[in-house]
């Protein structure tokens, strides 16, 4: 399972193996330690202010309508730097409210809606409301961009290319980080980084602050999954230069120290600074992880206990089932399953289809897993827990072709599924 996703082996065999397999040092505390300071909050900062700024603006009876779009985005801003989903809930009912009060405009607000549902993974939600809005007086280009967004989302590819086709202009920013993310569905990480680095120019020659911190983040995701730690490594402190209480890039530091140099003292160090000021459940699945990888069951099952309490809050509503569901099969698989075939209602992805399938076969019924797995993952994602999946599938069916293909693409991707996976994958 991958839970941000290593077995503590005897002391003198571990250090033999790691001289055996010794690899570049690539994170150094030096870089970073001073973006640590969990006294200095400026995201969080910033963004009350302008919920400060824009209530009192607004007018007693809730009516100034050009107020409530930029105080549903500052309440965005919020989540962004918190974690706290409670926020979401607030920009939605603004939005909510200006949608329902405005002459004009409601298209920006149905935009900004329907991006407060994908953050909530409410994808049909925020299809409905787009294609609405698309029917009427809106910004078709600006609509036609998040319908991508939520198309991809709910697994409805066809519809999502045609869109993106209509897109098409390579100088447009917006379109070259959806032709990434399309480029990087397809298997074809190469151009993936290659239309994400043609982004990076144009933020970077606009000297937009907001673009290049979400470039720079999501081009080190990238660098990653190819294998590039340095360069994702880099990336992540050039997100930090301009945004140093980003958590995302941080955890992203925390895995590569984890995944690739497994210092998990450093990571527990990185990890406890963040979780001072950023509250959201992700953090326990790689505290359980490590926790796994040195061997302390005890520990691994009290931080996946607090997962599952924390994830199942109803303020994140469907934010954390694919986790959920992931942590659940092994100890309640029965659970897991339903959740799972819940889930595939609501997004019939490849990924959730490998998902369910997963929960199906430690349920007992492995061939309508394998059954799944052909018809419905197989080829059609590349994403690595989704492989692992296939992997256990096609491992309990006794089907050793599938299996050695898969195992080989998996190796391939030992930074992004972490220690105890990888240690996994080989006893398969």
């Amino acid at each position: 399972m991958k839970r941000f996703i290593y077995f503590f082996g005897i002391v003198l065999l571990l250090a033999s193996c790691r001289q055996e397999t010794s690899r570049e040092q690539i994170t150094d505390p030096i870089d970073y330690n001073k973006y640590l300071a969990t006294a200095s909050n400026p995201t969080y900062d910033e963004a009350l202010n302008e919920v400060e700024f824009w209530s009192k603006r607004l007018r007693p009876d809730s009516s100034g309508v050009g107020d409530l779009g930029p105080l549903a985005a500052a309440y965005t801003k919020l989540f962004q730097a918190t974690g706290n989903a409670s926020y979401l809930s607030d920009a939605e009912s603004l939005y909510m409210k200006a949608m329902a009060i405005s002459a004009n405009n409601k298209d920006i607000y149905a935009r900004g809606l329907a991006r407060t549902y994908i953050s909530q993974h409410r994808f049909k939600e925020a299809e409905e409301i787009l294609r609405e809005s698309y029917q009427g007086i809106s910004s078709k280009r600006a609509t036609e961009f998040m319908l991508f967004d939520a198309l991809m989302e709910l697994g409805n590819y066809d519809e999502a290319e045609t869109f993106l086709k209509k897109l098409q202009n390579t100088s447009d920013y917006n379109y070259l980080i959806r032709k990434a993310k399309w480029s990087d569905h397809k298997g074809d990480l190469t151009n993936a980084i290659n239309y994400m680095e043609t982004a990076k120019d144009i933020a970077e020659s606009r000297d937009s602050k907001t673009l290049k911190i979400w470039t720079y983040s999501n081009l080190g995701d990238f660098y990653g999954h190819d294998g590039r730690i340095r360069d994702a490594y880099l990336n992540y402190l050039k997100t930090l230069e301009l945004q140093p209480d980003n958590a995302y890039v941080k955890k992203g530091i925390a895995w590569i120290a984890y995944s690739y140099e497994e210092d998990v003292e450093e990571v527990r160090r990185i990890l406890d600074s963040v979780m001072v000021n950023h509250k959201v459940p992700d953090y326990y699945l790689i505290l359980a992880d490590m926790a796994e990888y040195e061997g302390n069951e005890k520990l691994m099952n009290s931080l996946l206990d607090k997962f599952i309490e924390t994830a199942s809050s109803n303020v994140y509503g469907a934010m954390y089932n694919t986790s959920l569901i992931e942590v659940l099969t092994e100890s309640r698989p029965e659970k897991a399953r339903r959740m799972a075939e819940i889930e595939i209602e609501n997004r019939p992805t490849p990924e959730i289809y490998a998902l369910l399938a997963y929960t199906m076969a430690m349920t007992g019924d492995k061939e309508e897993a394998g059954e799944i797995i052909d018809s419905h993952v197989r080829k059609k994602t590349f994403e690595p827990m989704s492989l692992y999946f296939s992997a256990s599938v096609y491992k309990l069916n006794g089907n050793t072709k599938e299996l050695k293909g898969v195992k080989k693409e998996l190796e391939e991707a030992s930074f992004e599924l972490g220690p105890v996976l990888v240690k996994k994958i080989k006893e398969l």
